[in-house]
């Protein structure tokens, strides 16, 4: 092997580069809605877009699961033949999707005042979120059967699919959002609603690959209702694990949000910029680990222990090459990169104080990225959900330096969240390959 690019390293790729070039479309949106509001005339808009964004994260990601246990369980299914499990690895979730999607749209009218509530942000920047919420959350149904149906295209290594409909819904999004505020100045109301209608137009599009994808195995997609009908109780205590590990992770997330919120809108408004750095990393990273996903889950149901291992030192490698190269970027570029965001200079100015954390920050998260990854291969919930535990305990002490640090405490407890989570992680990996059980982690039944 020729490092850094062995055998298994450039099979790696090949799953990872489509879905980096994929992936990187949705902090781009992040950041074309960024720079759309924040050219706006007050901060207000910008603050409101994010808490409004924050609180839309932490319901849907809590579902999050949807992709995550279709992955897995599709990709166990490929690597052991089963093709009534790869029905029901999308039946399940689809449904599941659709009906969570829907009871959230109708909710929205008391969920959201609840949200906001508990926020602390100033009235005008509620006002604004409020706005946002009104027609984000009309998405729901859209936005969650299509994270199951990637998951399922990604689980069948069918690549072209995820690509297509991410890029396609991306595209889309910041197309109307260009339209929407720049052209027709709806302000935040306008970035929600070309959110709204890219969701949809990708759900149309993800049903037609779904459509092309089962007439391919002699299948239609009528075939999938009696696979809904099967016994959902693996899948339920797979996605209850992740469900608690989802709540954990957003909680968190939303704490640098709302906390940002009591420091002052100013504080909230620089760490929305700030995020976007941060979610280029998690998404350009994640392309990795959907390579461990696809190939470990394959080796998993395969039951071949050494392509597993081959496979995860081959992201290794590449995770720590990428990661290297991200913070090398923020620390040459990150200034002028936040000057695309916004021409507030107070707000820059803000911005670029905490910058210095995210020359660090891939290099500390990309072993998160990675665990989890693998351990979305073994459906293995409980250890994820353990690990976010711990993490979250670390991010809660480190937040008592608040009263001291200011703004550094809020980047600092989300450093340790991220590296406590690999390390809570690795430990479990370590100790069941030491017993001999790195081919038993606990898997859902299909």
């Amino acid at each position: 092997m020729r490092w850094p690019f062995g055998a298994r390293d450039r099979q790696l790729w090949r799953i990872a580069l489509p879905m980096l070039v994929s992936n990187l479309s949705v902090p781009l949106l992040g950041l074309v809605d960024t720079a759309v509001v924040g050219h706006l005339a007050a901060p207000h808009y910008l603050a409101g877009v994010a808490l409004g964004t924050t609180a839309t994260n932490f319901v849907f990601m809590l579902l999050l699961f949807l992709r995550m246990a279709t992955t897995g369980r599709t990709a166990q299914a490929l690597g052991a033949g089963d093709t009534q499990a790869i029905l029901k690895a999308l039946a399940q979730p689809l449904a599941l999707a659709l009906l969570a999607g829907s009871l959230l749209a109708l909710l929205a009218p008391w969920l959201i005042p609840a949200l906001l509530s508990v926020s602390g942000a100033e009235p005008q920047v509620r006002e604004q979120a409020a706005l946002y919420l009104h027609w984000r959350w009309w998405a729901a149904p859209a936005a969650l059967a299509n994270l199951a149906i990637c998951g399922w295209l990604l689980g069948l290594e069918r690549l072209k699919g995820p690509v297509l409909l991410l890029v396609l819904g991306n595209l889309c999004n910041m197309g109307l959002d260009l339209y929407l505020v720049v052209g027709l100045h709806r302000q935040v109301a306008g970035v929600a609603q070309a959110t709204l209608l890219a969701d949809y137009l990708t759900l149309t599009a993800g049903l037609w690959l779904v459509r092309q994808e089962l007439h391919r195995r002699g299948s239609r997609l009528r075939d999938l209702l009696p696979q809904v009908r099967g016994d959902l109780a693996p899948l339920l205590r797979l996605n209850r694990d992740l469900l608690i590990r989802s709540l954990l992770l957003q909680g968190c997330f939303a704490s640098l949000t709302l906390l940002g919120a009591r420091l002052g809108s100013e504080y909230l408004a620089a760490n929305a910029l700030l995020l976007n750095l941060l979610t280029v990393s998690a998404f350009a990273l994640d392309a990795l680990a959907y390579g461990v996903e696809i190939k470990c889950g394959q080796a998993l149901g395969a039951r071949r222990l050494d392509q597993l291992q081959a496979y995860w030192q081959a992201a290794c490698r590449q995770g720590a090459l990428v990661a290297g190269l991200l913070g090398l970027a923020y620390l040459l570029l990150g200034d002028q990169i936040l000057a695309l965001l916004t021409h507030q200079s107070q707000l820059l100015a803000l911005a670029q104080v905490y910058l210095p954390w995210h020359w660090l920050l891939p290099l500390i998260g990309v072993w998160s990225y990675l665990w989890d990854g693998l351990f979305v291969a073994a459906t293995d919930g409980r250890a994820m959900r353990n690990s976010l535990l711990l993490a979250s305990l670390g991010f809660a002490l480190a937040l008592t330096s608040l009263p001291w640090l200011g703004n550094h405490a809020l980047w600092l407890a989300m450093s340790l969240f991220l590296a406590l989570r690999a390390l809570a992680l690795a430990w479990i990996w370590r100790y069941r390959h030491h017993n001999g059980r790195a081919l038993m982690a606990p898997t859902a039944a299909c």
